[in-house]
């Protein structure tokens, strides 16, 4: 069975190198104590190669690649770049990137190429509201059966599910989302993959939980969300409170 996972995405932060390796050590050094879960840190770009050397204690991550894998398209960064630097695990889909354009076809390509180069594609999924009708649902839909459209069932289990509900994204631990509305999110992304791949693949499948993770609301949210972990922004540029979410975890391993 696979571990349970957690991902630190800093997004734009911070915005020195030297803040940025020190938070890292400090992740690392206590990351190093878990032996029952997986850690991925994913930093911005330009603090992934020299400052973040192999170690153990936690795998490193891309916050996002480009779909092609060379030639002329400037700005632009390869997942078999990143692959070439030691980078095993890639966000695709996040809500920041949908925000700013990024549409469903897009996000199924930078997924192929992540598959391509055999890292592990962390797939963003989420509705930006709730309706009464509940269309939201059909929003998820076919944010799923775009991304996985000819994908097999092994690159399915290869892929990590993160469902971040945007409505959630920066409220406090309270206001966003309780371990039960969870739940039922997981079982209705666990039926989506039924449909396309049957129940085994959709049964072993990892699905973490990205909207507002903090150490107060962590513990519930693993137990009662029916999750193998979170997709951590915020609350994975400190150490301290970091490591907590490590710790609850680690202790309510599967």
């Amino acid at each position: 069975m696979a571990k349970n996972i957690v991902i630190a995405n800093w997004k734009m932060n911070p915005d020195k190198s030297s803040i940025a390796q020190k938070l890292f050590q400090d992740i690392t050094k206590k990351a190093a104590k878990y032996k029952k879960i997986e850690v991925v840190i994913a930093p911005p770009y330009i603090f992934l190669p020299a400052a973040f050397k192999k170690n153990k204690a936690a795998s490193l991550g891309a916050q996002d690649a480009f779909w092609g894998e060379t030639g002329s398209s400037t700005g632009e960064i390869s997942s078999r770049m990143l692959k070439n630097i030691g980078v095993s695990h890639v966000i695709v889909g996040h809500s920041e990137r949908r925000a700013i354009g990024e549409s469903n076809e897009l996000i199924a390509k930078k997924l192929r190429g992540v598959l391509k180069e055999d890292m592990a594609p962390i797939l963003c999924i989420g509705e930006r509201e709730r309706d009464g009708g509940a269309k939201y649902l059909s929003f998820l839909t076919d944010q799923l059966t775009t991304a996985f459209f000819g994908i097999s069932k092994k690159d399915v289990l290869q892929t990590i599910i993160a469902y971040e509900p945007i409505w959630a994204i920066g409220k406090s631990a309270q206001e966003a989302m309780d371990a039960h509305k969870l739940y039922e999110m997981t079982i209705f992304i666990q039926k989506v993959l039924t449909s396309l791949y049957g129940r085994e693949v959709a049964s072993k499948a990892r699905i973490i939980y990205g909207g507002s993770v903090e150490e107060s609301n962590a513990e519930n949210l693993l137990k009662n969300g029916n999750i193998s972990g979170f997709l951590v922004g915020r609350g994975s540029l400190d150490a301290q409170s970091f490591d907590e979410i490590l710790s609850v975890v680690e202790k309510g391993k599967k």
